[in-house]
């Protein structure tokens, strides 16, 4: 009866700790989407042109990239729970500090800030919930921290877009501030402290170079790779300087006992995956959120505000689809969820390609309320990989690149969705800034034919791959 008890306890704290961490999450992710909304305003505000307002976006993207490897030997180092608590308080500073900007260098200045807040955040959040989560648990626990990567970026326009023009975009940066508050509180009565004696390991300053130039010029060149004023060759010039340095970065941290960016746990083939494989998933997955919205405002000619109330069946989608995701992981073999479930994404991105002004609102919702059910799916059963064959010795180092690697794929995700739209643009018709519905069909089957010939990588995977989550199954 009292082990009973005590495996009650632990299960229940882990879900509680899941969904403070869920919270810290959708803050971040809601106040990154929302950001977008607001930018014509804020550059009315600043007196700058709207396009150096993308600045603002940049500098946020290339903090994360430089400080999320720091995240995992800064939460080894001075304890999970101190650094998740610390680095929202420090988001608290920065979003008020960007709320009383007044010109673009202030802004950028603080979304730096926020980036660095951010880098520790996100991180070492996911870091707790692996620390108090049993292995058949971490489906349960996965469900409810990757919500807030779906849901936010549907809903985050919508939050953006009423508080800007009913109130002020300063008051996008200033929501976060309550609910920053009590993530703290909840996370300091609930996060376990490490009462361990802290491992004294030496701060990896060259990994720390070599990583942070690398992972800052492959967002950058990502980034400016959509731009339309700026040449392909330059873009492509900054991701092989980068790739460069991310290989020197690589065989740098096999020479030494503890690097910054541990890569040996790339060896875990279900891990090795979920990072190759799985990120190609996770840019097909943040193409939807990009390209959808904007077919529906340029390709059918909706405003915002109704191009928002229909990608929100979406997200109905994601939540709907929460309450069978660990049922199906318990019942199914993962390797068989992330095949099968695949082809189900490629096939609804497809079908999203067939959408027409035409087209009966209600079929749409159909269309995007089932997509959202796969990808929802696609992106919980990923994250649950990740970590399923992974030992304790090696969760920081699996989380530090993980959070790393995620955060690159959401940037290319968006990155890839503009390239193949600019591609489909000048097959049409090759009239710049103008983008008819043709071009958007083009580009949802580029990224149809993308998705589907990228699950080759999971046929890698062995029949029991990630098969300790299915213990539940098993006891029962």
């Amino acid at each position: 009866m009292k082990w009973g008890k005590r495996l009650s306890f632990k299960i229940n704290r882990s879900v509680t700790v899941s969904l403070i961490v869920a919270i810290a999450f959708f803050m971040q992710f809601l106040d990154t989407t929302a950001v977008n909304t607001a930018i014509p305003a804020m550059a009315r505000s600043f007196g700058v042109d709207v396009i150096h307002l993308s600045t603002g976006v940049t500098s946020y993207l290339i903090a994360l990239a430089i400080f999320i490897p720091v995240s995992g030997w800064i939460a080894d180092r001075f304890g999970t729970r101190n650094v998740f608590c610390t680095a929202v308080a420090f988001f608290i500073l920065a979003s008020t500090l960007c709320g009383t900007s007044t010109s673009l260098t202030q802004f950028v200045l603080y979304r730096i800030m926020q980036g660095m807040a951010g880098a520790m955040m996100s991180p070492v959040g996911r870091l707790a919930v692996l620390k108090t989560t049993p292995k058949e648990d971490l489906p349960v626990a996965m469900n409810y921290i990757t919500i807030p990567a779906l849901v936010a970026p549907i809903i985050g326009p919508l939050v953006g877009g009423y508080l800007t023009t009913y109130w002020s975009w300063q008051y996008i940066f200033y929501l976060n501030v309550p609910i920053s508050i009590i993530c703290i509180f909840l996370a300091w009565r609930h996060i376990p402290a490490e009462n361990k004696e802290k491992q004294k390991v030496r701060f990896d300053i060259i990994g720390f170079i070599l990583s942070g130039f690398s992972l800052a010029g492959f967002m950058y060149g990502v980034e400016i790779l959509s731009k339309e004023d700026i040449s392909y060759f330059y873009s492509i010039l900054i991701i092989g300087v980068s790739l460069i340095l991310l290989w020197f970065n690589v065989r740098y941290s096999k020479h030494i006992s503890h690097p910054l960016i541990d890569y040996s746990v790339m060896k875990i083939n279900t891990y090795k995956v979920t990072i190759l494989t799985g990120s190609v998933s996770r840019m097909i997955i943040g193409v939807f959120p990009y390209l959808v919205p904007l077919m529906f405002q340029e390709g059918f000619g909706l405003n915002p505000f109704q191009s928002g109330l229909l990608f929100l069946s979406t997200m109905v989608g994601n939540l709907s689809m929460k309450s069978l995701t660990v049922w199906i992981m318990h019942r199914f073999r993962l390797r068989s969820v992330l095949i099968v479930n695949g082809c189900l994404v490629s096939l609804f991105t497809f079908f999203t390609a067939l959408l027409m002004p035409t087209t009966p609102v209600y079929i749409i919702v159909v269309v995007l309320f089932t997509a959202g059910l796969f990808r929802s799916l696609q992106f919980s059963s990923l994250t649950t990989l990740a970590f399923a064959d992974t030992p304790v010795s090696q969760t920081t180092a699996a989380n530090t690149l993980y959070s790393t690697v995620q955060q690159m794929s959401t940037g290319m995700g968006i990155a890839m969705g503009a390239v193949v739209l600019r591609f489909s643009n000048n097959i049409n018709h090759g009239i710049s800034g103008h983008y008819t519905v043709p071009d958007f069909r083009l580009a949802f089957i580029l990224i149809t034919f993308i998705g589907l010939v990228h699950l080759y990588g999971y046929t890698r995977l062995s029949k029991d791959a990630g098969s300790v989550v299915m213990a539940k199954k098993k006891e029962s």
